[in-house]
């Protein structure tokens, strides 16, 4: 089964795009052609067998003035995204010998009728329509030349409209050269040879949707009088239009509520004494919003209620070094915030026996004030955040070659499976080196430096998590407004606190990392003093009721 897209020209003076699709909707022709020989020498491989041939080009016209009721009826419905078609009739110079297209049909012995059954058949297609309801545009794009379009505002115009048109069929060789014209256009000219080979790939593509999901679109008009085939313009697509206006008057406030929400999550993480890599967070932009709102699948818009649809409008992301720290990190988000869904993607892609996309997706309502308001905290691993960000940044871009796209995936899977290994190792290497010996520094200078501590509470804490290495410098700076010099009076202090008795009475729900062990001792040891510290003086509330539960 083959799709023909033919972007037909008035006159063989002109040119003519076409282009042709497999049963799979790959892309297996492409070109520019003039006269009635060259398109049917074009696509007499692909119609020799089951086909269907979409063509931009009127096929049946029965009135002699105005319009056809086929573009009456489209117009209706499309002239507000300013894709209503052009009137035809048989007035026209150009209709002197009956419409062209019909013409083409018959030299290919094409059915024209839209509502047939035979295996090889013709429908008149209208591109313009098509593009806004399968992209979910608001507008037609300005890729025609008209008077007053600049060669940057086309270029830019047809250069979207081949990223979105990538989004269903894979580009191959062909397309791509034809990509490199259009960015490397000088003039207008250069621009029209490339526009109707793409509206040609756009006509293929309705006549694959007419064929392979024939409720999904609506024939305007009739066999009898002149019809044309369209995507059907769904109720939602005007939803999906007001709901991203609606998103750009929220999405500042929106901003504020992933800053509070990023002050939010790394506060907990670091009373909970967790070790991660960064905490970062970030409101989806209006662009991003729209371009995910219009996402579509084989057509169908992917969201019909974007605003209450699309759960990551504020996500915060999460970087731990190893992979138990994940665990560690979801549990005590869970235990603290009101968690909607929890999805581990890793565990769902090893269940079904593959390697591949791995990350904790914590699903949160917040309470800001916006019932209802909610919010994505990814959790993952550097190394998973490493593989998860090429893989995204190479296949969301489209530019994986069609001929590579298997080789692609065996080597991104191969990816994949090395870094669980590698992230299974450092866990390994992690889990040695808690409470194996270390040997104590023996500092120099007034002050006890990060390192040192560091490599200090390593052996005082053994089966300790590590923190953060700005935590050491953090609490270091601390000790010398308890006059505290050297790790030997450190040592000193810490031998007259019952560590177990604090770990009872804290009750902790992981293993807290060593900066958090050490914060828990000098409070116990010095109480409301280490409470009043200048460099506590934005926790106070934190630490007296950490105080009020080791006291009572």
């Amino acid at each position: 089964m083959f799709y023909v897209g033919i972007d037909l020209a008035w006159g063989q003076r002109q040119r003519t795009g076409v282009a042709v699709l497999d049963a799979e909707g790959h892309l297996v022709h492409l070109s520019s052609v003039h006269s009635d020989e060259e398109i049917e020498d074009a696509v007499a491989p692909y119609v020799e067998g089951p086909c269907v041939v979409g063509l931009d080009a009127p096929l049946i016209v029965t009135n002699q003035t105005g319009s056809r009721q086929a573009e009456k009826d489209l117009n209706q419905d499309f002239h507000r995204f300013e894709a209503g078609a052009h009137p035809t009739n048989l007035g026209k110079p150009e209709m002197a010998d009956g419409p062209r297209g019909a013409r083409i049909c018959k030299r290919l012995r094409l059915d024209m009728d839209p509502r047939s059954g035979r295996e090889r058949r013709a429908i008149e297609v209208y591109p313009h329509p098509a593009t806004i309801v399968l992209f979910n545009l608001a507008k037609t794009l300005k890729y025609k030349d008209k008077r007053g379009r600049t060669l940057d505002g086309l270029q830019a115009e047809l250069l979207r409209l081949m990223d979105l048109m990538e989004r269903l069929v894979p580009p191959d060789p062909t397309w791509r050269a034809l990509r490199v014209q259009v960015e490397d256009a000088t003039t207008k000219a250069e621009l029209g040879r490339a526009e109707d080979q793409v509206d040609a790939v756009v006509c293929a593509y309705v006549a694959l949707m007419a064929d392979r999901w024939p409720t999904r679109v609506t024939t305007y008009g009739s066999f009898e009088h002149g019809y044309i085939v369209t995507p059907t313009l769904l109720d939602t697509h005007g939803a999906i239009q007001q709901a991203v206006a609606a998103y750009a008057e929220r999405q500042p406030a929106l901003v504020r509520v992933a800053a509070d929400l990023v002050v939010l999550v790394t506060s907990i993480l670091d009373e909970a004494g967790i070790n991660y890599l960064s905490v970062a967070g970030r409101a989806k932009s209006v662009e991003s919003f729209a371009a995910k709102a219009a996402r579509t699948v084989d057509g169908v818009p992917a969201y019909t209620d974007p605003l209450r649809e699309i759960g990551d409008q504020v996500g915060v992301r999460v970087i731990t070094y190893v992979h138990a720290d994940v665990a560690a990190v979801a549990e005590v988000l869970g235990a603290q915030l009101e968690v909607l869904d929890d999805r581990d993607l890793g565990l769902e892609t090893a269940s079904q026996g593959r390697f591949g996309y791995a990350s904790r997706h914590l699903q949160i309502t917040l309470d800001d004030g916006d019932e209802g308001q909610v919010a994505q905290v990814q959790v993952r691993t550097v190394l998973q955040h490493a593989w998860a960000e090429f893989e995204h940044d190479i296949r969301y871009k489209g530019s994986v070659p069609a001929e590579h796209a298997r080789d692609f995936d065996r080597r991104f899977t191969l990816a994949a499976g090395l870094l669980e290994l590698a992230d299974q190792e450092f866990t390994t290497i992690r889990e040695r080196l808690r409470g194996a010996a270390v040997e104590e520094p023996t500092g120099a200078g007034d002050a006890i430096s990060p390192r040192e501590l560091a490599a200090y509470l390593a052996g005082q804490y053994a089966d300790a998590e590590w923190s953060r290495q700005d935590h050491y410098g953090w609490i270091a700076g601390l000790l010398p407004e308890l006059g505290i010099a050297t790790l030997a009076e450190l040592g000193d202090v810490l031998a007259g606190v019952d560590a177990e008795t604090i770990a009872t009475r804290m009750d902790y729900k992981y293993p807290p990392g060593a900066v958090r062990r050490l914060d828990d001792a000098l409070l116990a040891a010095y109480g409301e003093r280490y409470v009043d510290l200048t460099g506590n003086a934005h926790r106070v509330p934190l630490l007296r009721t950490r105080l009020e539960r080791m006291t009572t």
